[in-house]
């Protein structure tokens, strides 16, 4: 299924199916999800906040809540009563907001280690991004006050359903509940330039987050290492890949990270980015106001984002 937020003239921000053309609401059906009373014990002691609606609620019902779920969520589908919305007579938003951590790694293309002059990594590079950079498909994005190097990266990014503590890779995929496109926008000044690099400064800046356009569930994805991804800017390729390039799976990441941080329900691990990012380009590419990026990954939709004018104010 591709799941969305979605706003109207008539609704604001309510979950829906993506079927072909049409939008299928299900916003009244989330929050009635069960949850196991140990997984809401769970949430309780850790002081974590419990979702009343949105597919975070969904995500935070855990394998065996939305298994539960499935059956009633899929006969709303085929209810004629339900409303349905033309797909081109909606705004769609981010298909999660606010997830707990945005886990990225970084040079887990050895293409892009190449370009960037160094060996590929022998662990997992592990950057994080501020959860209040996530912007909605089809966003203007500002280029911040003083940043003239900001730069595109086309990236997978998984969403985590369950909380996973030192995951064995082979089972490492069971904890997918979802994967999306995601733009990885970076302020490659306060990255490269300086020392000590600002990397998560330079990744959480508002807007810099672009997720969407919507969140595809793992049955649609039989195998997330091999779906093409790419990136255009103006409609110039820029990426082009394969995630079978990664350097280190999916499952393996997730087995990886898991060792030394729990990951919980709506965390997401956002997988690296190919090589083509507009720093290492001779000369180098930077997005400037009016452009238009776009995303692409295999089953997962285009991610469409525009550059607005220097945020000065």
């Amino acid at each position: 299924m591709k799941l969305v937020q979605f706003s109207t003239q008539e609704v604001k921000r309510h979950a829906g199916v993506l079927q072909g053309q049409q939008v299928i609401d299900v916003h009244d059906l989330l929050p009635a999800i069960g949850m196991d009373p140990a997984l809401a014990q769970r949430y309780f002691e850790s002081g974590i906040a419990v979702r009343s609606h949105g597919w975070m609620r969904w995500l935070q019902a855990g394998p065996v809540g939305r298994a539960h779920f499935q059956p009633q969520l899929q006969q709303a589908l085929t209810d004629a009563n339900r409303r349905v919305y033309p797909v081109a007579e909606v705004r769609l938003h981010a298909p999660i907001d606010r997830p707990g951590k945005i886990i990225e790694i970084g040079r887990n293309y050895a293409d892009h280690a190449k370009e960037t002059g160094v060996a590929a990594f022998e662990k997992p590079r592990i950057v994080f991004k501020m959860p209040s950079s996530i912007c909605d498909p089809e966003a203007l994005v500002p280029i911040p006050h003083d940043i003239v190097k900001m730069d595109f990266e086309a990236e997978l990014v998984v969403m985590i359903g369950d909380f996973v503590h030192k995951s064995p890779e082979i089972d490492a995929l069971r904890h997918v509940a979802g994967y999306a496109a995601l733009n990885d926008l970076s302020a490659r000044e306060l990255q490269f330039d300086i020392n000590p690099a600002q990397t998560t400064f330079a990744k959480s800046m508002d807007g810099f987050c672009p997720l969407g356009p919507y969140m595809v569930t793992p049955d649609e994805v039989p195998d997330p290492q091999a779906l093409d991804i790419e990136c255009w800017v103006n409609g110039q390729r820029m990426q082009q890949a394969n995630t079978h390039d990664m350097i280190f799976s999916v499952a393996r990441l997730i087995h990886y990270t898991s060792h030394y941080m729990t990951l919980e329900p709506g965390d997401l691990i956002a997988t690296g980015t190919p090589a083509g990012v507009g720093a290492f380009r001779q000369p180098p590419v930077w997005l400037r106001a009016g452009d238009r990026v776009e995303v692409t990954v295999q089953g997962l939709g285009t991610l469409r984002t525009y550059i607005a004018g220097r945020d000065d104010d």
